[in-house]
């Protein structure tokens, strides 16, 4: 009861327009109920139906506590139907910009200086019932840089905890680029094939779960080579790809010290002269530079600057001289 109330767990009834018919009674608009996605209506025969009809519902809440959005899960095992459904975008809901159970795990995030993030909703109120509390879920969507920023006020330290299958490891990896470039600190903790944390909380308990996340806390520059590494078997044209690869992500690192430590541990992983892999890096670090100096390029554009506003510190660029209309012939 006290995980319930503590998310604002809920079910909407599994008929047409209960809800909106409820809403309704309650004084809301059929504008607002549109808008905020909670309501579908049909143009040609102007009915309305409820998008969540049939599922428990999930609140989405800001860092201050004022619901957002929804997501709602369905229960039945019917192939047609979505298992997740999520608010529609909405002027006050945009799901890259939002990470599930952040308002719930916010102060736990700060007191640990550590966020776990985990793929769903279940599996956050799962590791939050087997007391992990600092722990959060994208809505929905890959990581965006949004959504790391949001983690970033409260912590530096980031711990990746997927499925132990193909598809949990390819997330993970597609995850930790985006959180080195933004100056995070990235584990990883890897459950064994076919499991979660929300299955292997439900199978071994809550102290099993907490033991097994404090022992199997990987670095997550390491683990990715040593999962990339198990393709490449005797293929130096892989392996080169390979290196390249783990380059390019140590590249995003902004710390020197944390950089060097990289390449030392990945040197011996990869059997690699140490020497090579800070030539690479530095390739890949004046790559980074080059492409970071053409972006800024781009942004000063001419209709850029014709939008800036004029202050005192603004340097004014005089009009480009038309040229003269070619004579006829």
């Amino acid at each position: 009861d006290d995980i319930i109330k503590k998310f604002g767990l809920g079910y909407c009834l599994d008929e047409w327009s209960n809800f909106t018919d409820h809403a309704r009674k309650n004084g809301y608009s059929d504008a607002v109920l549109e808008k905020t996605g909670l309501t579908i209506f049909k143009e040609e025969s102007k009915k309305a139906y409820d998008r969540f009809r049939g599922r428990v519902m999930f609140p989405i809440y800001s860092i201050s506590g004022r619901v957002l959005g929804f997501s709602g899960r369905v229960l039945s095992s019917e192939k047609q139907a979505a298992k997740y459904v999520n608010s529609p975008d909405s002027d006050i809901y945009n799901k890259s910009r939002i990470l599930y159970g952040l308002y719930q795990a916010r102060s736990a995030i700060s007191k640990t200086n550590k966020c776990y993030l985990v793929e769903g909703n279940i599996d956050v109120i799962s590791m939050h019932q087997s007391g992990v509390e600092n722990t959060v879920a994208s809505c929905g969507t890959s990581l965006t840089t949004e959504q790391i920023r949001l983690i970033k006020r409260y912590t530096p330290n980031v711990t990746v905890l997927y499925d132990g299958d193909s598809a949990g490891i390819k997330a993970a990896l597609r995850a930790v680029n985006l959180l080195f470039a933004e100056g995070m600190h990235v584990r990883c903790v890897l459950f064994p094939d076919g499991e979660d944390p929300d299955s292997y909380a439900q199978k071994y308990g809550s102290s099993a779960l907490q033991d097994y996340l404090a022992t199997h806390e990987d670095n997550f520059v390491i683990f990715k080579t040593r999962v990339l590494l198990d393709g490449v078997k005797n293929d130096p044209i892989r392996k080169a790809e390979l290196v390249k690869e783990t380059i390019d992500t140590i590249a995003l690192v902004p710390d020197l010290i944390e950089r060097t430590e990289y390449i030392a541990q990945c040197a011996h992983l990869l059997d690699v002269p140490e020497e090579a892999l800070a030539s690479e890096l530095a390739k890949a670090l004046n790559r980074n530079r080059l492409k970071s100096y053409e972006e800024e390029k781009k942004e000063q554009t001419p209709q850029n600057i014709q939008n800036t506003p004029i202050t005192p510190d603004t340097p004014t660029i005089p009009e480009p001289t038309p040229n003269p209309p070619a004579k006829n012939r």
